[in-house]
């Protein structure tokens, strides 16, 4: 009986050992593996640009072997010369008009202004935006959301309110660049201690990634 208790106890070790060193692997591969596989994607897209070159202009006609990231520096390069040009005034009056146009055709107007308007939140938001993070009882009593203060509300809000009024943004997940825009009074919120970049995570990931979680981890290390 103890001959087999013992056969059993190292065959549990075994497993122990198996089941916690393939979620470790795991954990450390998928990451790595996935980043390398998106990279991969996007040189092989931007190495792709070249094709919209004309044969005689292509870089394979004067090198003697292919060069990766080549169409990176075209991009570059592309990505440089439009921005100069869109910056000055008969760039930025052509921009217009190409809104216009852009706007008169349907299908074609609903993706084109939600992708500038996700690209210009995402490059045009700085973190000094959102003050700071408090919890907000929302779409009800006894539900709560994450929301970024933006600032105090002035004016016939305040007035009419005649209470302190503080401009509330209540983002959605996983798209933090949509959400909802809520005037609070300042005792009706909960401050949040986290930082707004460690809320973003938390609100990305839907809960996944955690401050607190992650203080525990390290905590655990030590």
């Amino acid at each position: 009986m103890s001959e087999e208790l013992h056969h059993k106890g190292i065959l549990s070790r075994i497993k122990r050992f198996i089941r916690a060193n393939l979620l470790a692997g795991i954990l450390f591969l998928t990451p790595v593996m996935a980043t390398f596989f998106f990279l991969r994607l996007f040189f092989n897209w931007v190495d792709g640009l070249l094709n919209f070159l004309p044969n005689r202009f292509r870089p394979e006609n004067f090198l003697p072997f292919p060069i990766p990231g080549l169409g990176l520096i075209l991009l570059f390069g592309t990505l440089l010369l439009t921005g100069f040009v869109v910056r000055n005034y008969l760039g930025r009056k052509l921009v217009k008009i190409w809104d216009r146009i852009i706007e008169t055709i349907p299908l074609v107007n609903k993706l084109y202004l939600a992708v500038k308007q996700l690209v210009e939140t995402i490059f045009n938001r700085s973190p000094q935006d959102f003050k700071r993070v408090v919890l907000v009882e929302f779409p009800k009593e006894g539900s709560y959301v994450l929301g970024f203060v933006t600032g105090v509300a002035v004016g016939e809000t305040q007035r009419k309110t005649h209470r302190n009024v503080i401009n509330v943004f209540v983002p959605t997940t996983p798209n933090p660049t949509s959400g909802f825009f809520l005037m609070i009074p300042e005792e009706s919120v909960i401050p949040m201690d986290m930082s707004v970049e460690d809320a973003f995570k938390l609100l990305v990931s839907g809960g996944i990634i955690s401050p607190d979680r992650k203080k525990e981890n390290q905590g655990g290390t030590t």
